[in-house]
């Protein structure tokens, strides 16, 4: 092998390192990126950083701090190019130039307009070598897809999940004990819901199943998993399971129409009730989404059920969907099909998806990611 292959092998090394770290703030750094550093001098990583929140300081300045005097001359690998802005920190591309660092390997830019190759600028003027790792800016985007999107648009990136039959059915007519899919597939959920910021629902769901929609792993987050519920009457029981386990995370949305007296109850209880009057006298989706972007809420993923389902695909406010199908078919008429209402009425007519990827959950499962597509240009791709 030869010493460029060796050098080759060994940024890739570290860049797969630096990105492994960044994942450990999965749920802790919300509304910030994920962010891992590693800071290497003589083939040895002497310092490394993981982003929290909470913990208010960077990566590469913790990554820095840990390294010491061996900072100076060494390599920083980054999935994120340092900031070059003044926010609850001062910017950290300043702290990596007076550490003496010679050279930074990072694997894209900060989608953040105050950054957006600022920081590699600033580094760049400084005398320090910047280097892009191409070949990991899609595994980095990914990684901090609600973020990027949040940069963008100033809302929320939004899933739709379902667990489904072959036949794209959510429930039977009758008997809907048990579950669709299997342990490890909703095993595989909870992980999912980690990573979001908040969960909606629809009153009909409430009622039907009672749910807690809590996030279940057990793990740090950097804020509370906000529980939504789209509920235009205010039908919510006051001794549902969501009502009563509140604690400040869950927010009811409904409609001027609804009654004055349970809007006053609910709030009595610490419940915030939002109002967000759409079409029909139904929520409107779209300033529910719009003020969740003004909260800073980075990702919204939709558990619900057929009805609420369609109108939010309907409404454009969905930006993916998360499809976990399981080895079977309910058939018939009757059976809840994944997003009711009145559909579209031509073939030609059909919401559109690209980027499908498929991902195996179990031997017998799999789950379909695919993004709507919006008639907009991607937010990421191999040629951007």
């Amino acid at each position: 092998m030869t010493g460029a292959a060796m050098a080759d092998d060994f940024t890739q090394t570290m860049m797969q390192r630096a990105l492994d770290l960044a994942r450990l703030g999965i749920g802790v750094t919300s509304p910030n990126p994920m962010v891992g550093a590693l800071v290497v001098k003589d083939g040895q990583v002497v310092g490394q950083g993981v982003h929290t929140f909470a913990g208010v300081k960077h990566a590469e300045i913790l990554a820095i701090e840990q390294a010491g005097e061996r900072a100076r001359g060494a390599t920083l690998y980054i999935n994120l190019e340092p900031c070059a802005h003044e926010g609850r920190t001062p910017p950290c591309a300043d702290a990596v130039i007076a550490a003496g660092i010679v050279r930074v390997v990072a694997a894209m830019e900060d989608p953040n307009p105050l950054v957006s190759g600022k920081g590699f600028e600033k580094l760049r003027a400084a005398g320090v070598e910047v280097e892009m790792a191409g070949r990991f800016r899609d595994e980095a985007f990914k990684l901090n897809e609600p973020f990027a999107h949040f940069m963008k648009r100033a809302l929320p990136l939004v899933t739709l999940k379902a667990a489904l039959t072959l036949d794209g059915k959510i429930a039977a007519p009758e008997d809907n004990q048990g579950w669709i899919t299997s342990d490890l597939a909703r095993r595989h959920v909870q992980d999912v819901r980690h990573a979001h910021d908040a969960i909606l629902t629809g009153i009909g769901t409430v009622l039907a199943d009672d749910p807690m929609l809590t996030d279940r792993t057990g793990r740090e987050r950097s804020r509370p998993f906000l529980r939504i519920v789209l509920d235009s009457q205010l039908r919510i029981p006051m001794h549902s399971h969501m009502v009563e386990s509140a604690r400040g995370d869950l927010l009811v949305v409904t409609t001027s129409a609804a009654s004055p007296d349970r809007r006053k109850a609910l709030e009595a209880k610490g419940i915030e009730v939002l109002v967000c009057d759409g079409a029909g006298g139904r929520v409107s989706p779209h300033l529910l989404v719009e003020e969740l972007g003004r909260r800073r809420y980075l990702s919204l993923m939709i558990e619900a059920g057929s009805k609420v389902n369609w109108a939010m695909l309907e409404s454009g406010v969905v930006d993916k969907i998360f499809f976990y199908y399981a080895p079977k078919i309910l058939g018939g008429m009757m059976s809840l099909p994944v997003a009711g209402g009145i559909g579209r009425l031509s073939r030609a007519d059909a919401i559109l998806f690209r980027d499908v990827e498929l991902h195996a959950i179990t031997r017998n499962e799999f789950a379909v990611e695919a993004y709507l597509d919006k008639g907009l240009e991607p937010e990421c791709s191999p040629e951007s």
